[in-house]
């Protein structure tokens, strides 16, 4: 066996009953801006892995894991999917061993973020797939950062290097300056464009040719690199020991006396520098051409880590201590639930990774934050929308459970006597609001029922209900995220529906300090309510939220009347002062309060806390902030002129201006509210021929000048989010 796998002996543990051992399991995903070719890409996958015997095309409406009928009407992913195959690489420390690659696809647009954030947050390794037009784009930066967040190693894809303007050296300097990336070649092209013939390997400086003759591009031939392309090999060769150099002391150790390297100790080094975040191998491929997909896979199987190599996963008990756990079989189970679905046959499926233990049907989980056990009735291994029901899952696994029925995204799922709870992914708050209204009466509770299970599902998708107008308000991340959502109760749930127009999710916040109390007092015979508290208000770092201390010493308010305070600050959070939106960014310190022996109770102290905010609220200068988003218009030159008057007008600041080849780039910062019917707009200032892509991006003041109209007509029709 080779020495890199001799680093994990494979123990009994981890052999007994599975069908591949944790050191070769690798759990991937294929993430990117939109239209960089991850779903093509992944079908790629399938179809070398022997998953699928014929290439599905996202074009045609027929590619495995765009199963949804909204995916394969628009040409664009919506819900992650997840689904396996098995490589067994040919050369390299893993040559001849068989691997099991659980893949997840991730959706491009900014919309479905949230689909992104839970996968990386389950991962172990992701491709970054990268256009080599176009370079690095605003949705890569963001994937990357969330991949930063979750310390996920990555491997990088430059595709589409048989388009027009392909430059996989440009790509590769991109994501150094855009994503501070210490990213080098792996390979590099023969040829670019409609010239793109095949790889240079600077590992084992062999060069690949794709038979043309077969457009499927199984067939290869391995021959000498070429004459041309022979100097600049050895420079990126070079350059790809050096920066590996840093990371390995056996390399670092030749490298400085000359020596030369076996291509088991160079991939080694790339798989140890790759794994500790330090170093991004970069490939340059096709995948619509069908060339270069081989080697992806080769690189995810010798670089990207298997659940063995990543550090132990920490979660707090109940006493908020951290505690870690390894991945072994033989541990108890730790399960955390990243995803929640509706199937039509089987119910709610819940979506987990198994950190640690083993899993089976008919066991019994605890959940910490319910407090209560669930029996898992059904296993299944997901293929896309296709499922295989199993009977045991293993650490390592990533699988969907039926069966559990009070259970939210993030939740953890534990053996009975295993206290911890693993740490939840993140969501971005919602931007934009709409009413909906069923047509008929006779939709009303299956429209209900519909957005229920709808919200379950997606955690950026947020309904209430406006308590003056009667109306139902749906939440979410864009215009096309709520119009997925339309078309799902139209379609899932036989609900027709009336929208109303979209409006903004304000947010209010704090520019002072202030202090203030809050007493609520009421004495009716017998016994009454005492409630007294004094806080202190000031603004929060931008981004950080809310944030409550409790600064009571001497016992003025006893500790079980504390949490009751903080939970009215935050419940008179949730409505501002300005317009009644929700509050965010800003901290209370409780100092001060007392209370009555008798009359003292917790309604009382939430009172006391809702009278002492808003009154702190008004007199700490309250703001009302927008929501402003990061706009990137790609856009032939002789239309730049018209497009960054347009953005100027919808209030619009030019932050940086490029181009590459014949097209201008312009990045922008323009508030929400002035850019809805935007695709239509820039479309015809350029004739169709220009595109863009957005994404939140922060808060910003109000202007004054329209202030007063945002607050009239909040008054009318709020939308609480």
């Amino acid at each position: 066996m080779p020495s890199s796998v001799k680093q994990h002996e494979i123990s009994a543990a981890n052999c007994k009953a599975r069908t591949y051992p944790m050191e070769f399991t690798r759990n991937i995903g294929i993430a990117a801006h939109i239209d960089a070719g991850k779903t093509t890409t992944t079908e790629r996958i399938l179809y070398y892995t022997g998953v699928v015997h014929k290439i599905g095309e996202v074009h045609d409406g027929n590619a495995v894991t765009d199963w949804m009928e909204q995916e394969r009407e628009r040409g664009i992913t919506i819900t992650s999917a997840a689904i396996s195959c098995s490589w067994t690489n040919a050369t390299g420390p893993y040559a001849d061993i068989k691997h099991q690659i659980n893949i997840i696809d991730t959706p491009g647009h900014v919309d479905f973020t949230a689909e992104v954030e839970r996968s990386l947050r389950v991962l172990d390794g992701a491709v970054a797939v990268f256009c080599a037009v176009a370079g690095v784009q605003p949705q890569s930066e963001t994937v990357w950062r969330q991949a930063d967040k979750y310390r996920v190693p990555r491997i990088a894809l430059v595709n589409k290097m048989d388009r027009v303007g392909a430059d996989f050296l440009g790509a590769v300097n991109d994501m150094r300056e855009k994503l501070g990336a210490n990213a080098h070649p792996l390979y590099l092209p023969i040829g670019a464009e409609e010239n793109f013939k095949g790889l240079v390997d600077l590992v084992t400086m062999q060069a690949y040719y794709y038979d043309e003759s077969d457009p499927l591009g199984v067939k290869y031939d391995i021959k000498e690199i070429p004459d041309d392309l022979k100097d600049q090999a050895r420079k990126y060769r070079e350059a790809l020991i050096e920066a590996i150099s840093d990371y390995d002391d056996v390399i670092a150790e030749k490298y400085l006396d000359g020596a030369e390297f076996t291509e088991d100790e160079l991939k080694t080094a790339i798989r140890k520098a790759t794994i500790s975040l330090d170093f991004v191998g970069v490939i340059p491929g096709s995948a619509f051409k069908n060339k270069g997909v081989q080697r992806v896979l080769d690189a995810v199987v010798n670089y990207l880590p298997s659940p063995v190599d990543m550090p132990p996963v920490e979660g707090t008990d109940s006493e908020d201590e951290t505690v870690s756990i390894r991945p072994e079989d033989s541990g108890k189970t730790a399960l955390l639930a990243f995803k929640l679905a509706s199937d039509p046959y089987v119910g709610k499926l819940v979506f987990v990774r198994v950190y640690s233990g083993t899993l089976k049907k008919g066991d019994e989980v605890y959940n910490p934050r319910t407090r209560r056990k669930e029996r898992v009735s059904r296993l299944m291994l997901m293929k896309s929308n296709a499922r295989e029901d199993v009977d045991v899952v293993y650490a390592g696994d990533i699988c969907a459970v039926i069966g559990i029925k009070d259970v939210s995204t993030g939740d953890t799922l534990a053996s009975q006597g295993l206290d911890i709870r693993l740490e939840p992914p993140s969501f971005p708050q919602p931007v934009i609001s709409m009413s909906i209204e069923p047509k008929t009466k006779a939709d009303q509770e299956k429209m209900s029922n519909g957005l229920q299970r709808l919200a379950e599902e997606d955690p950026t998708f947020v309904v209430s209900s406006n308590e003056e107008t009667g109306q139902t308000i749906i939440a979410g991340m864009g215009e096309l995220h709520l119009e997925i959502i339309r078309d799902r109760l139209f379609r899932e749930f036989k609900v027709e529906a009336d929208a109303g127009k979209p409006q903004i999710a304000y947010r209010e916040t704090i520019t002072g300090k202030a202090d203030a109390e809050g007493k609520f007092i009421r004495q009716s015979g017998g016994r009454g309510q005492y409630g007294h508290c004094v806080i202190r208000v000031e603004p929060n770092e931008s981004g950080k939220g809310p944030e409550i201390l409790n600064k009571i010493v001497g016992g003025v308010i006893p500790k079980e009347f504390i949490k009751p305070t903080m939970e009215g600050i935050t419940e008179a959070s949730h409505n501002g002062v300005v317009a009644g939106y929700p509050v965010i960014d800003y901290k209370v310190e409780i100092y001060d309060g007392s209370f009555h022996e008798v009359d003292s109770s917790e309604m009382a102290f939430k009172m006391a806390g809702i009278f002492a905010f808003r009154e702190a609220m008004k007199k700490a200068g309250p703001i009302l902030l927008e929501p402003i988003m990061k706009v990137e218009v790609t856009t032939p030159e002789e239309y730049q002129g018209d497009i960054m008057g347009d953005l100027n007008r919808r209030r619009g600041r030019i932050q940086e201006m490029g181009s590459k080849g014949n097209v201008c780039i312009i990045n922008a910062q323009v508030p929400l509210e002035t850019m809805f019917g935007y695709a239509t707009d820039v479309r015809s200032l350029s004739k169709g021929r220009a595109s863009y892509s957005m994404e939140p991006s922060h808060f910003e003041q109000v202007p004054a000048s329209l202030l007063a109209n945002i607050v009239e007509t909040s008054s009318r029709a709020p939308a609480r989010t």
